[in-house]
């Protein structure tokens, strides 16, 4: 079964699968590991124009290595799941220190660099090196799961075990780097999650879920559990020059170690914002002006924003720091900043469209 599944699939993938992605061009592990991080949770798509902004401005591992944090989340705003952007210049200078910029060639030394998972370093050990390595993305599972009839959400270790065992089962001993490719484009053009291309699927005589009419039952859903909703005020502190003031996030969390507005609690009402501002940040301001309100939502919860300007009365009394920094709002967005912030600080009567 495994050699047929293969060899259909590569077939297919001879006429109909992508091959003119933009890594696969000068084709090396830094810029597979690179796609491969940013197309985690992304479609292709969206990853094209920032990985090439990426690499034309950290075109190899030592440049990523040598960057500021800043810049490498500066680069990386807007893709989303912000560490894996941290992870990123981590194990750029882990290769940089302890592998003199070479990557390794074996999977489990992949493994052992910040953000690098088991099916990236196979990706990247197939893709770059031409080894066997067997991968098991979104893609592969949503593939593997209509195709044996795995039951059960792929987040649950059993599940996840049962879809490792067929991945192995499948990856022939040749011909890895295009059946890696095969596959993952498979899931992402024919086997897709909604609306599946079953007629053109090039497996689909071999696949349990076709056969049986229960295409919709595979892959298993995630249980379901209600987000908490949570509220913030976003302040858009803006001082005589135009400057707006932005705050550090924590390294770790929401929007790790990004460029964000200052927030205060949602308990305070509008007239009293003035006060609070005083009372916590020292700043004194003029009338708030807020705008239109919106929600965002995270992986576990909604946070619904409430930006509010707030223009200050004198000079600012807080000081430049590794936290806090006043920027003009082209400065500011050179910055690593979360997507809804910097529709704020460019658009911010657009707000209520994100």
């Amino acid at each position: 079964m495994a050699d047929r599944f293969a060899d259909k699939l590569l077939r297919w993938y001879d006429q109909h699968g992508r091959h003119n992605l933009p890594w696969h061009h000068n084709r090396n592990a830094y810029r597979v590991w690179i796609s491969e991080i940013m197309l985690q949770q992304t479609q292709v798509a969206t990853v094209i124009p920032y990985f090439e902004a990426f690499m034309a401005r950290f075109p190899d591992v030592q440049a990523l290595a040598a960057a500021p944090e800043d810049d490498v989340l500066g680069h990386w705003s807007g893709l989303g799941y912000y560490a894996r952007a941290r992870n990123l210049h981590k194990a750029a200078k882990q290769v940089a220190d302890e592998f003199g910029g070479e990557f390794p060639a074996d999977q489990e030394t992949l493994e052992s660099l910040s953000g690098i998972g088991r099916s990236t370093a196979a990706a990247i050990v197939a893709q770059a090196f031409g080894k066997r390595a067997t991968i098991l993305d979104g893609n592969v599972k949503r593939v593997l799961a209509r195709y044996h009839a795995v039951p059960g959400w792929p987040g649950q270790t059993a599940v996840l075990n049962t879809l490792w065992q067929h991945a192995e089962g499948h990856t022939p001993e040749t011909r890895v780097k295009d059946y890696t490719q095969a596959i993952m484009d498979l899931g992402a053009m024919v086997c897709t999650r909604s609306k599946p291309d079953c007629e053109a699927c090039p497996v689909n005589d071999g696949c349990l879920a076709y056969e049986r009419d229960e295409i919709r039952l595979y892959p298993g859903s995630k249980p379901k559990k209600e987000k908490p909703e949570k509220t913030t005020w976003m302040l858009i502190l803006e001082d005589a020059e135009g400057r707006i003031l932005l705050e550090r996030r924590p390294p770790s969390g929401i929007w790790g170690g990004l460029w964000s507005l200052p927030e205060l609690d949602p308990a305070y009402g509008t007239d009293e914002l003035q006060d609070a501002c005083t009372r916590e940040l020292g700043l004194h301001c003029h009338t708030p002006e807020p705008f239109s309100g919106f929600r965002h939502t995270f992986s576990h919860y909604h946070l619904h924003i409430q930006p509010v300007r707030l223009p200050l009365a004198g000079s600012a009394k807080v000081a430049d720091s590794d936290r806090h920094r006043w920027l003009h709002r082209d400065e500011a967005l050179s910055l690593g900043l979360p997507a809804p912030i910097r529709t704020l600080l460019t658009e911010p009567e657009q707000a209520t469209l994100l």
